[in-house]
């Protein structure tokens, strides 16, 4: 991977990162399921009326929008508002860059090598020290509703991965199609009417006003940015050559959680935050020295009716 494109995925983990700040300002106000919803419809609408559709197959753009959009967040949004932190849900849900490998290695099958190995049991030995090191501090169900969502995101990469669009932004934008009907309908169902107009009715409240700040972050920085660029990081290169650089993602959003929530970091967390950011650059390294072959396609797949 060429430098240029190493800067840009740091990038995206750092907006990511951040982003943590934002879904907990968010859902101080709104309900988890309701705000997904939202978060997607406020891109949805504009992309419908003024985005080309992309040129990939509908296959892999309803299923980058059902995994990296509906059950990432859904899981995600779920697993905080049940009391997940956000530092440690920026740290679990980045399960997905070995998810990713794993499934890229089987579906897809990408060679992995010995080199890029190593870097990913590196970063992934970080990621356990610190989970061990934070799991007191988190309920069963949170975890494992955050780790559902790390899967998601796994999916949604392989789908960007295949659809291989011409021009990523618009993948990234009409993804954000998908989860607005579907999580309005669960959202309905499980959070009610009463609850989502009251969330409406007070946004003139101190936590309405934060609220809609870290709405606007996620969905202009960390979803149309972050997002666009990770897309495009993910057209131009196997997928388990750039999931590992979401590994730097709880890095980012544990050192907030600190300095802005007053989540505190142990010395062990420290140690293994080294570590995540070792095994990636471990991992990345060596990749310059070859161009990336170009990708042959396969044979199209006979696509289903309806």
């Amino acid at each position: 991977m060429p430098l240029r494109d190493r800067l840009l995925a740091v990038s995206v983990a750092v907006m990511w990162g951040a982003n943590f700040l934002a879904i907990d300002a968010s859902l101080g106000h709104f309900p988890p399921m309701f705000l997904v919803a939202l978060r997607f419809a406020l891109i949805a609408v504009p992309t419908i009326l003024l985005v080309p559709r992309p040129d990939v197959p509908l296959r892999w753009l309803v299923g980058y929008g059902v995994g990296f959009g509906t059950l990432q967040f859904l899981f995600l949004y779920w697993g905080m508002a049940a009391g997940m932190p956000a530092g440690l849900a920026s740290l679990v849900l980045q399960a997905s860059a070995p998810f990713t490998v794993l499934l890229g290695a089987v579906l897809l099958r990408e060679r992995v090598s010995g080199r890029r190995l190593v870097g990913i049991l590196v970063a992934a030995a970080g990621l356990a020290v610190v989970g061990w090191e934070r799991a007191e501090h988190a309920a069963v169900l949170p975890f494992l509703l955050t780790l559902a969502g790390a899967l998601g995101w796994a999916f949604g990469n392989l789908c960007s991965r295949q659809a291989r669009p011409s021009q990523p932004l618009h993948l990234t934008l009409w993804m954000s199609v998908v989860p607005p009907l579907p999580m309005l309908a669960l959202s309905l169902l499980t959070e009610g009417p009463a609850r989502i107009a009251e969330s409406f009715a007070t946004l003139g409240s101190r936590s309405g006003v934060v609220a809609l700040v870290g709405l606007a972050y996620t969905v202009l920085v960390g979803t149309v940015l972050g997002s666009g660029v990770w897309t495009g990081l993910m057209a131009r290169h196997p997928a388990g050559v750039v999931a590992p650089f979401s590994m730097l993602v709880p890095v980012v959003g544990i050192s907030t959680a600190w300095l802005v929530l007053g989540e505190t970091a142990s010395l062990l967390e420290i140690a293994g935050g080294v570590l995540v950011v070792g095994g990636v650059l471990l991992g990345a390294a060596g990749s310059r020295r070859r161009a990336p072959e170009p990708a042959v396609p396969e044979p199209a797949p006979v696509r289903p009716t309806g």
